[in-house]
């Protein structure tokens, strides 16, 4: 039997975002233990010209269910990028795991094959094939800003292990 484009996406995007979410908690845990205010690690940053935490979480979550919505050969569900605390990035989180779990193996069948379009600020339209898509451009860039937010908050001294990060062996994310 080989691999669905719906089983190498979906439950990926959704054990990836509920590990972040946990991370997230665990640093709001930590600000509040410490008395800081949280907006020191939501802002935070570790060269001026990179994207806060806040921005690192917002990415990780478009490009999880971007990739759902595109792969599926639909428009995807726009988020505002409007949260500034930890609650609302939980609440972003969960909305897109639960926008991930609203699609079928079958409106990804054939998707290996269809024609994707990313635009983007910086390079223009993108153009992709769904699986070079997936495993070239979403799975590398959702893992790269959830280690990115991983890595300031335990830069921070967020008590984070890599079984944090990774979550336990063989199950689904932490909730």
């Amino acid at each position: 039997m080989s691999l669905s484009m719906y089983d190498a996406s979906a439950p990926v995007f959704v054990r990836a975002l509920g590990q972040l979410r946990h991370v997230l908690r665990k640093a709001d845990e930590h600000a509040r233990a410490q008395g800081w205010d949280p907006q020191v690690l939501l802002q935070m940053r570790l060269y001026p010209d990179m994207f806060p935490l806040l921005r690192q979480v917002q990415i990780a979550t478009d490009m999880a269910k971007n990739a759902m919505a595109r792969l599926a050969g639909v428009e995807p569900l726009r988020f505002e990028d409007d949260e500034t605390a930890f609650a609302q990035l939980d609440a972003r989180i969960e909305r897109a795991i639960a926008y991930i779990g609203g699609f079928t193996p079958d409106q990804l069948e054939g998707s290996a094959t269809r024609p994707v379009t990313v635009p983007t600020r910086s390079r223009g339209d993108l153009h992709f094939l769904g699986r070079d898509y997936l495993f070239g451009w979403t799975i590398p860039n959702l893992y790269f800003h959830i280690a990115t937010a991983y890595g300031l908050l335990r830069h921070a001294g967020v008590p984070l292990g890599k079984a944090d990060f990774l979550g336990p062996v063989g199950t689904g994310p932490v909730r």
